[in-house]
């Protein structure tokens, strides 16, 4: 298992922006044009236009050699004063996978295929013989912590390459600001009731195929900073069900909006870098600064 974990584990950041589709994105096929870098990324003002602070919308695995890195966020990068991410320890693989194991881990569960509908079954076998997983592992895993593992299936960009990870990199000796840490992302999954649960896995099989068919439209949404299609993600597949996306996505939103404006009232200008489905549409991090008086606008 310390293989599957360990992936897993590098997967958690991505899980807990709430968007599985967007971080699992596959390398690109071979001539496939890539869009010219412009990520999601924000200037925070405030109410005299006075700069406080920057957001990068990131993405947690990426292929290699992936650029991304354009002359704003560079600087960005440079000036801030600290960065400010949900999980900074992503490094620490034993770390993560000890507190994955602890929580998803729950003796005596019903079969995977008993936990999703009759027609969905054929799917769930497919995915399961894609990903070459024995269907009688999940005995003592929880719904929630299969649906990550199976998100897993047929993804190739590689954690490593994370925007995430190299940003917290570039603040060596600079404030790395933790909002949740992995402990605290997991158990959010952790305390879905089961129904919203077997939802979420639910949302993963039926978002196999459309990730199969084109893996790289997220990825290429995000890279492009196309805001319409990051919108799209947060509103459709798993994103559909209200109760799973107000645990993943709106209501840690609001808490980091709390955190946020904290933050920003400070002598300080951190750079916030956070899954970019944080940031976009009407209960992103930018409507909600919005709302508490701040100017959020676009750098291209």
């Amino acid at each position: 298992m310390r293989g599957p974990l360990r992936r897993i584990s590098a997967r958690i950041a991505a899980l807990a922006a709430a968007m599985l589709a967007l971080a699992a994105c596959g390398n690109d096929p071979v001539g496939e044009a890539v869009p010219e870098a412009s990520p999601p990324f924000y200037e925070i003002a405030n109410a005299d236009g006075e700069v406080e602070g920057w957001m990068l919308g990131t993405i947690h695995a990426l292929p290699d050699r992936t650029h991304w890195r354009t002359e704003p966020i560079e600087n960005a990068i440079e000036i801030a004063d600290s960065v400010i991410v949900e999980v900074a320890d992503l490094t620490d693989q034993a770390k993560l996978a000890a507190i994955y194991a602890q929580l998803a881990t729950t003796p005596g569960l019903p079969d995977l295929s008993e936990r999703v509908d009759a027609d969905q079954r054929p799917a769930l076998f497919n995915i399961l013989a894609r990903g070459g997983i024995d269907a009688s592992s999940f005995g003592s895993t929880e719904t929630w912590a299969a649906a990550i593992r199976l998100a897993q299936v047929g993804t190739t960009g590689d954690p490593a390459n994370g925007v995430d990870r190299a940003v917290i990199a570039d603040f060596a000796g600079r404030p790395v600001i933790e909002l949740e840490g992995a402990a605290a992302q997991l158990a959010i999954f952790d305390g879905l009731a089961e129904q919203d649960q077997r939802d979420l896995l639910s949302g993963i099989i039926t978002e196999f195929k459309q990730l199969e068919d084109d893996p790289a439209r997220l990825r290429n949404a995000w890279l492009s900073g196309d805001e319409t299609v990051l919108i799209e993600a947060t509103t459709t597949g798993i994103m559909a069900d209200a109760e799973v996306r107000d645990a993943l996505l709106v209501d840690r939103n609001r808490d980091w909006t709390e955190t946020l404006t904290e933050m920003l009232a400070a002598d300080q200008r951190p750079l916030v870098a956070v899954g970019a489905a944080h940031l976009v549409g009407e209960d992103g991090l930018g409507a909600m600064l919005e709302a508490q008086g701040y100017s959020v606008r676009r750098v291209e």
